[in-house]
């Protein structure tokens, strides 16, 4: 079934599975968790309680099992795969090896490759950088329109640094051949919600190929409060399955995989990437066995999924919009 086809889908009627960009050979994601440690204590991250658990050992990816999955994605990913993500927990710029694994992806990968970052690292050093790596597409994290606001939601950072540093990856993007492009994100909440419209116009008028508006979530019920309300918020019969199971695996800083980006606990951890494979994992019973949870709301062997309120914040193709939908616009402009 075409995407056209799916636009006017109702999530009441819709059929869940793979379909669309969906495939049950290789995911169509793969997020790539490059580190734990993190420059910054932003308000809706769990980072800061995060850092200070049990779970947290400053861990990061390193060379050699980045490669082994960019092997896998040229092997199994070509007309299914459509980004790599370097993403998650952590500030993918502290990871020293970085530029190598981007660079390394960009060139034997086959698919587009993606950096999250907030932005605060990227000095003109770096950004150079960056734009030799071949990056296609930079998003970077902002959060505010104003200095006050920033500080008090991005604890620790200087919108006065952030700012021009992506104002000046803007302008050094437009001087390089095949330029990546520039995204940048805005997680709407109770402290910028009167800058929203003031951000949104003035990254647009400065140069971003993209102004993202993100729905705050709860990080897979990490942040209480904000599960609390999302779950007060949601009709349990209503419930429809999690987008993740079938579109994206996510390689951890400890190099293990993961069915969830959003994990803060190890609870959605499946095997050591170091004896296994994504094509194997993808296809494994115990990844049967969590779409079926999903499809059927039982979530007594899947207690991690079961407290998670943020599944309906998911996407499925053809139903609102999503990251997916920007990457794949991108790639029609080319």
């Amino acid at each position: 079934m075409s995407s056209k086809s799916l636009e006017t889908r109702d999530l009441a009627t819709q059929e869940y599975g793979f379909y669309d960009r969906l495939r049950a050979e290789f995911p169509s994601q793969i997020i790539v968790d490059a580190t734990e440690i993190c420059n910054l204590a932003c308000i809706h991250c769990p980072h800061p309680s995060f850092k200070a658990s049990e779970h947290y050992e400053a861990r990061l990816l390193g060379p050699d099992l980045n490669a082994k999955m960019v092997a896998e994605v040229q092997q199994h990913g070509k007309g299914i795969t459509q980004y790599i993500r370097y993403t998650s927990e952590g500030e993918p710029l502290t990871n020293r090896y970085i530029f190598e694994m981007l660079n390394y992806a960009s060139c034997y990968s086959g698919v587009t490759v993606t950096l999250t970052t907030n932005g605060t690292l990227m000095d003109e050093k770096r950004i150079e950088k960056l734009l030799a790596s071949g990056v296609n597409v930079i998003d970077i994290s902002v959060d505010a329109h104003t200095p006050e606001t920033y500080a008090k939601i991005r604890v620790n950072g200087n919108l006065n640094i952030t700012r021009p540093n992506v104002l000046k990856l803007i302008q050094m993007a437009a001087q390089v051949e095949n330029p990546p492009k520039i995204v940048v994100s805005y997680v709407e909440q109770p402290l910028n919600f009167h800058e929203t419209q003031e951000f949104e116009q003035f990254w647009r008028d400065n140069g971003a190929n993209y102004v993202v508006m993100r729905r705050l979530h709860s990080s897979a019920g990490a942040l209480q409060q904000t599960a609390d309300t999302l779950r007060q918020q949601a009709e349990p019969t209503a419930r429809y399955p999690c987008l993740y199971p079938w579109e994206r695996i996510t390689l951890t800083p400890g190099g293990e995989l993961a069915f969830c980006p959003q994990d803060w606990v190890h609870g959605s951890v499946v095997a050591d990437y170091r004896t296994t494979t994504i094509h194997e994992t993808w296809q494994s019973q115990f990844y049967q066995n969590l779409r079926e949870a999903h499809l059927c709301n039982n979530f007594a062997q899947h207690q991690f999924c079961g407290q998670c309120p943020d599944w309906q914040g998911t996407r499925w193709p053809g139903v609102g919009r999503s990251y997916a939908d920007m990457i794949e616009e991108f790639k029609d402009r080319e």
